[in-house]
């Protein structure tokens, strides 16, 4: 009688922990998707940009093109990834909208720099680039680069919101008054022809595509120092701290597709090719080297 009473009350305790050890298993979280695995599986991804020619814009019939999306398709399509979606954001906003999910890539020629390091991953660089200035035609104010605004206390500069280039004006002196922030090209562009601005600072390619496309401005020649310091930028490709697994996978095929015949070919027209080519690494443009 006491044998058979244990093997019941054994046969009662074995049940319910088999019953406790399935709802446990029942209860953990699902695996969780990375933003690799969806892309792969859904056959796109999403990428920021902030329709800034040449390095990442819209063209009037909506096509994404420009240096970073094109060089962003070709590289995702070697990585099973066919369809890639732009999504317009205004410059100063595409970190914080990489971040809140709004797309999974930041393609908009970003420069690389300790502060934005802290804040996101960076893909290796695309490209290396100086500094130029948009001017009025003929240069009335002979603006040649950041120096020119420090000199001269009555003259305003404006740069984009969010852009290096408000960084590089106070690094040279440039007194907060004379800048002015603005949200995109156009609005450079239109600030110079309406004398808001005695000058629009950019990269030297931007400021180039911009002089050609609009009326009454020109560039300022091209210049590498700010300060005694190096302002050649160099851009790359900005990912969530979190999607390791992508910025990797990404990487990998960036690394071997740069400075190959179909890479130049690819970003030649856009104004880029083999001078454009980045000369240090995102490790030493993080620390600030």
């Amino acid at each position: 009688m006491f044998k058979s009473s244990i093997s019941r009350r054994m046969i009662v305790k074995a049940a319910a922990c088999l019953a406790l050890a399935a709802t446990s298993l029942t209860a953990l979280p699902a695996y969780a998707e990375t933003t690799l695995e969806r892309a792969k599986k859904d056959g796109y991804i999403r990428v920021g940009f902030a329709n800034e020619a040449p390095f990442g814009y819209a063209t009037p019939d909506g096509k994404l093109t420009g240096e970073a999306p094109e060089v962003a398709k070709a590289v995702l399509a070697k990585m099973g990834i066919a369809q890639v979606d732009g999504v317009l954001t205004e410059f100063g906003s595409l970190i914080p909208g990489l971040k809140a999910g709004r797309f999974d890539i930041i393609a908009a020629g970003m420069f690389i720099n300790p502060k934005r390091c802290a804040e996101i991953n960076f893909s290796e660089p695309s490209y290396g680039i100086g500094q130029a200035m948009l001017v009025a035609k003929g240069n009335p104010k002979g603006v040649k680069d950041f120096s020119s605004f420090k000199e001269n206390p009555d003259l305003k500069l404006a740069v984009m919101a969010g852009a290096v280039e408000g960084g590089y004006a106070k690094d040279a002196g440039v007194a907060q008054g004379q800048i002015v922030a603005l949200p995109d090209q156009s609005s450079l562009v239109a600030a110079v022809q309406s004398g808001r601005a005695d000058a629009a600072a950019l990269t030297a390619l931007s400021i180039a595509d911009m002089a050609k496309k609009a009326d009454g401005v020109e560039s300022t020649k091209p210049f590498g120092e700010v300060a005694g310091k190096s302002v050649k930028g160099h851009g790359g490709f900005g990912f969530r701290k979190e999607d390791t697994d992508l910025l990797e996978a990404f990487n990998a095929e960036l690394k071997t597709f740069l400075g190959s015949p179909e890479h130049i070919a690819l970003v030649e027209p856009l104004g880029f090719g083999k001078d454009y080519l980045p000369n240090k690494t995102t490790a030493q443009l993080c620390a600030g080297e």
